[in-house]
Order: C-alpha cells, then sequence, then structure tokens
C-alpha cells in the first residue's frame, strides 16, 4: 500500500492541482440539532500559489482546514460528502495510517492560538525536534540540533540559547514563529496557516506575513491563509475564496476583488475597511449576524443582511455563477453588484 501511495502521489504524476476540495460537505451532529458547517465547498492550490480563504467566525473556513488535515473531531463531526485530492488521491480515502504520514510532511498546518496549540509542559525544542523523532526517526541529539536551525530560520534571537525554554516564556509572536517552525520542519507542500496573526499588533502581523511569504518562495510550497481580514491578504493572495454560511460565495483574482466584489458580501467587508480618507467618518458594518448552522435561511443564507434581496433570494439557492474563466458569485444579482461598485 505504501509503494502504492508513494507512485501515485509522485511529482508529476496527476493533472489537476496540487491540492483540491471537490464540493465538500461536513456536519456537526449535536443534541441540539444538525448543524451544516461546510456545504459544497470546492477550491484549489498549486505549488507556489497562494489562496486566501476569508469569512466571519463560524462561516466553515477553519472546520474546512482540519478536514484536510485529517484532524477533525469525529464525532461530533461528520463528512457527508466531496473528495479532498492531494496530488491526485482522494485523502478521505485513505486508512488512518497513510494520512499521518502526508500530515507534516505533504501538508501541514499552523494553528490559531500558538498559547493553546503549543503543549505547556514541554521546551519549545522538544516540540519541535519531535517532528523528527516520530516521522524521520531522528536522534534525540540530531532532532534538537534541527531544531535550533528551524528556531534561526524563523528568526527567534539566540535560539541556542532558547531551545529548551517553555511557551510562557515567549512573546505571542515569538509564540507564533514557533508554530510556523513546527510546520515547516519537514518541508510541506502545503502549509495552510489558520489566522496566523490573531491578537498580534499590526508590526508584529506584518513580520509574520513576511516570514511566511519568504518561506513559501524558499520552497515553493502552496499556502493556504485562512482570515477574516481583507487588509492581510492584499499583497500577499494570488485568488481570494469568501465563504459565508458554509459555502464559498465568491472567488476571484486578489486584485479582481479588490476593484470589483462581485458579491454583497464581498462589498460588505471590503466596505468595513477603515480607510485614511474617511476619517472622521462613520466606519461601514454589515448588518446582522452571521446564520445560526442549526437553522440556515431558506434561499440565499446571506439574504437576511443583504442590501440587493429581492423575493427569489428566499427561495432559490443561488449557484456559483462563473463571471470568468477565474471567477465566480454565489449571487443571483452579481452583475447588479459589480456595476454599482464601477460607478
Amino acid at each position: 500500500m505504501t509503494e502504492v501511495l508513494s507512485e501515485q502521489m509522485g511529482r508529476g504524476s496527476h493533472g489537476g492541482a496540487l491540492l483540491e476540495v471537490d464540493n465538500l460537505h461536513v456536519e456537526f451532529r449535536t443534541r441540539a440539532g444538525v448543524a451544516k458547517a461546510v456545504n459544497g465547498v470546492t477550491y484549489s492550490v498549486d505549488a507556489g500559489e497562494t489562496l486566501a480563504v476569508l469569512g466571519e467566525s463560524g462561516s466553515g473556513k477553519s472546520v474546512t482546514a482540519q478536514t484536510i488535515m485529517g484532524i477533525l473531531d469525529m464525532p461530533p463531526g461528520k463528512i457527508t460528502g466531496g473528495e479532498i485530492r492531494f496530488r491526485g488521491v482522494d485523502l478521505l480515502k485513505l486508512p488512518d495510517d497513510q494520512r499521518r504520514k502526508i500530515r507534516g510532511e505533504g501538508i501541514s498546518m499552523v494553528f490559531q492560538d500558538a498559547l493553546s496549540a503549543l503543549n505547556p509542559v514541554f521546551p519549545v525544542g522538544w516540540q519541535i525536534a519531535e517532528m523528527f523523532r516520530m516521522h524521520r526517526g531522528t536522534s534525540r541529539a540530531d532532532a534538537k540540533k534541527m531544531a535550533v536551525e528551524l528556531m534561526d530560520r524563523v528568526r527567534i534571537p539566540a535560539a541556542k540559547e532558547r531551545v529548551n525554554d517553555f511557551p510562557h516564556q515567549f512573546s505571542g509572536g515569538m509564540r507564533q514563529r514557533i508554530m510556523i517552525a513546527m510546520a515547516i520542519a519537514l518541508d510541506p507542500e502545503i502549509l495552510i496557516a489558520d489566522e496566523p496573526t490573531t491578537a498580534l499588533d499590526v508590526t508584529v502581523q506584518a513580520q509574520i506575513m513576511g516570514l511566511l511569504a519568504e518561506l513559501q518562495r524558499d520552497s515553493n510550497m502552496g499556502l493556504i491563509l485562512i482570515t477574516h481580514d481583507l487588509g492581510v491578504v492584499a499583497d500577499v493572495a494570488d485568488k481570494i475564496a469568501v465563504m459565508y454560511g458554509g459555502r464559498i460565495v465568491e472567488n476571484a483574482p486578489v486584485h479582481d476583488l479588490y476593484r470589483d466584489p462581485a458579491h454583497p458580501y464581498s462589498k460588505g467587508l471590503l466596505e468595513s475597511i477603515p480607510r485614511v480618507d474617511q476619517k472622521g467618518q462613520e466606519l461601514y458594518a454589515i448588518k446582522g449576524l452571521p446564520p445560526n448552522l442549526l437553522e440556515m435561511p431558506t434561499g440565499c443564507a446571506f439574504h437576511p443582511r443583504c442590501p440587493y434581496r429581492r423575493d427569489n433570494c428566499v427561495t432559490d439557492v443561488p449557484p456559483l455563477y462563473t463571471i470568468s474563466g477565474t471567477r465566480g458569485s454565489a449571487c443571483h444579482y452579481w452583475r447588479e453588484v459589480i456595476d454599482e461598485g464601477e460607478r
């Protein structure tokens, strides 16, 4: 099985993108009912490419990432449909032992809260070195040396002296660098960064994003950047997938979406960004709240908050309309949204 899998995943052995998520459905079965967290998500990312996945909390961004990584809690989570293809092989059909071999080496992840993700009772160097010990059988001494090298690579000052320090002895920005070091330890082909700049000040945010961009250039890895902050992705993403209510409501090359958003939700997110030319004016906010996943609205999930709503928005679920070869919008009135933005 291992030889067959290695052959299937060999470079150049497939015709699609490096990672493809195809019509993925995930739900959570709770006492209160069934929460449909991911409803037909489709996106792809290739080597050297950056995909930004945007949306409010509860839109399904992190659940999709956890499903890709194979770390979704099941139960209560349940994958009810779709495929996740890495180098042409559907990961959802692989046994657990094969998924573990891909996790870390093929696809890796930087988690949202570094303090919670790191183990508080082990030194950070021990936790980084564990990647080499467990996946490659490296000796403790050699693994520790590699951990120091990785800490240097992510620019942690005095790495050799701090390798035995514990997570609480580092600042928030330094802890996030430790998480990045762990994630890139085995040279993954795809890196998923889930809200990597959350709770960091603006200066540190820029440093972390710069570090991720530099590491990507060095290794040509694909990067999936999960965030709710459009300002973070403007300079780093190649394309954007906007999620709402478990669906992708718009996908587009980054500059196209910033110039002419084609979905009312994307337009609202852009208008919510503070701008220097609007000093003293009231900051725009999207009215209402994200949908309750246990009781999703009929028709378009965004219709209770949408300024473009018509009667059919309440009854008919909009498909992802093709705007161009690389753009799509799940809005019945996407032309109207674009036309208004161009005025």
